[in-house]
């Protein structure tokens, strides 16, 4: 991917949805990008929360569909939970993609805080747990299907 595309896609695809709340950083490894080439795919159909601080490695793919989230609400008691967003804000989590990881179509929620290199998350996915280094990860919620 060619850097001054994969700039404008990340200019779409990076998302800021509590700015009362504030936001951090989206880090891309310096060895994924080579003069103006990039060795890593974004598609522009993904979405990114900064909320928390988001790190990806070199050789990633990042396919449309996929959800990264680095927050979630609280969710206690009866409380109507717009108020306890107003009262407490959100809980933040940071994201660290390693290399060689694809994300295919998949959603990777809150919980998760890394995601291991050369990790595969299949189409359709929910991701609520870490894998391991090289697991095919696939379902709703994802299970490890296979290895690489």
């Amino acid at each position: 991917m060619h850097k001054d595309l994969l700039l404008t896609v990340l200019s779409k695809v990076v998302y800021r949805p509590h700015p009362e709340v504030g936001f951090k950083s989206l880090q891309i490894d310096p060895k994924a990008i080579d003069g103006d080439e990039a060795n890593i795919c974004i598609s522009g159909g993904c979405l990114i929360d900064i909320t928390g601080n988001v790190s990806i490695g070199e050789w990633c793919m990042i396919g449309a569909g996929t959800q990264i989230w680095t927050h979630d609400h609280y969710h206690k008691g009866r409380k109507p939970l717009l108020l306890l967003q107003k009262e407490l804000g959100v809980k933040v989590q940071d994201k660290i993609i390693g290399k060689d990881v694809w994300l295919h179509s998949c959603i990777v929620l809150s919980q998760v805080t890394v995601i291991p290199d050369g990790v595969v998350v299949g189409a359709g996915s929910v991701l609520t747990k870490i894998p391991g280094e090289y697991e095919v990860w696939a379902g709703s919620p994802a299970v490890k299907i296979g290895e690489r």
